[in-house]
């Protein structure tokens, strides 16, 4: 089946921050030309580019932006050599404010992006540089201004939230200022500590290097007050959206939708297996030189996976996720304490009125705000109870980096 969704990864950073664990190649000069040889090796001989018509491309990473104008152009020329983009097509690029200026904006504006996801992270400049980024917080406003001059209304922006007390960063200004700037997406991702990262060594040797699971819930549940009140909708986990402005690409990974993906480290789905590229650049470089297959491994999606998949995913949108008679009584302590609300008539195992219980089913457990912060717990309950207590780990999803 042709793909309708294209993630493309770009690894290239020059340098890596102190929270990330992808799939990133570190380079004080980025090689474009061989990137892009190496990308239309790839995409030339992938079967599902074949005949597609595409509704969304994603480059991701990384930083997506360390390829400049022209390299933006030269990526999505390859794509279009082997299928084509939908005339109203979603094309999204993750970009670094200092990788933003006039000469790059127009050249992607002209070569079809239409929306850039910024890795702002923060607007105080202490904190960004405990982050390790390249930019200061001048480099954000000038950034969006930069975006809107070359044609880019649709602008994303990222923030980290959760970070230890010790900085002094204030979450609420660091709210205030994103909304100045009139985004039309919010991207709120709580700090974590993964292994082998900067932040990982320095909680190895006492650090504080993450706000306090308390802070964790105040800043979402502030942010969640914040955001909605102004008329964004909080519609999944991490994501937030004027009206109209949802991430499609994303989206179409939160339903199970079919997608393709090429880079280093890329997964694709064909709703059937899921499969993934090798990580390291320099080996999927090689790889393609000498004419070699770049997936590292793939997996058949058993129905205990689909089962897994299909909760957690339900579970992290504001849309929800279908739920049966026999699941009430699991989800009533939830209810009760504010954490979910279910809507409609729960379905039956049997025929309503004759019409089948696939049909009939309208019924939706959606979680509140705290209750996503609880997220884990209930879709570890449901998914037992549906296919059995072994299967309650999501396999892999599409990675990338969220600068």
């Amino acid at each position: 089946m042709p793909a309708r969704h294209l993630y493309i990864h770009v690894p290239f950073c020059s340098r890596r921050c102190s929270y990330c664990d992808f799939s990133i190649a570190v380079r004080s000069n980025t090689p474009v030309d061989e990137y892009i040889t190496a990308l239309r090796r790839e995409v030339d001989g992938l079967a599902e580019l074949e005949s597609a018509n595409l509704d969304t491309v994603y480059l991701g990473g990384g930083t997506p932006s360390r390829l400049g104008g022209l390299g933006i152009n030269g990526v999505l020329t390859s794509v279009r050599d082997r299928a084509t983009i939908a005339r109203d097509a979603e094309i999204t690029i993750e970009a670094n404010p200092d990788d933003v200026n006039d000469m790059a904006a127009a050249h992607w504006f002209a070569a079809g992006v239409n929306r850039v996801s910024l890795g702002s992270q923060s607007f105080d400049d202490a904190a960004l540089k405990w982050m390790h980024r390249t930019h200061d917080s001048s480099q954000i406003d000038r950034a969006v201004r930069t975006l809107r001059r070359a044609g880019v209304d649709n602008i994303s922006l990222d923030l980290i939230f959760a970070l230890p007390a010790d900085l002094k960063r204030s979450w609420e200004s660091d709210l205030v200022r994103a909304l100045d700037l009139e985004p039309a997406h919010l991207s709120l991702y709580g700090l974590t500590v993964e292994a082998r990262t900067p932040i990982a060594r320095w909680a190895d040797r006492g650090a504080t290097v993450q706000g306090s699971e308390e802070t964790y819930e105040e800043e979402f549940l502030a942010a969640h007050e914040m955001m909605t009140a102004v008329g964004f909708d909080h519609y999944e986990v991490s994501n937030f959206a004027r009206p109209g402005h949802a991430s499609r690409h994303n989206s179409a990974y939160w339903t199970g939708a079919p997608y393709a993906g090429v880079g280093p480290s890329a997964h694709s789905f064909d709703g059937a297996t899921r499969r993934w590229n090798v990580s390291a650049y320099s080996e999927w470089n090689r790889r393609l030189e000498r004419g070699e297959t770049v997936i590292a491994g793939e997996e058949l999606l058993t129905e205990e996976n689909r089962v897994v998949e299909e909760v957690y995913l339900g579970l992290r949108t504001r849309r929800g996720l279908a739920i049966h008679a026999d699941e009430v009584s699991r989800i009533e302590t939830w209810e009760s304490a504010g954490w979910a609300v279910v809507e409609g008539a729960v379905a039956s195992d049997q025929p309503i009125n004759g019409v089948a219980r696939e049909a009939a089913e309208a019924s939706r457990v959606r979680l509140t705000p705290t209750g996503w912060l609880r997220l884990d717990g209930l879709a570890a309950d449901l998914t037992a109870h549906r296919s059995g207590p072994a299967s309650t780990a999501v396999g892999p999803t599409p990675s990338h980096c969220y600068i």
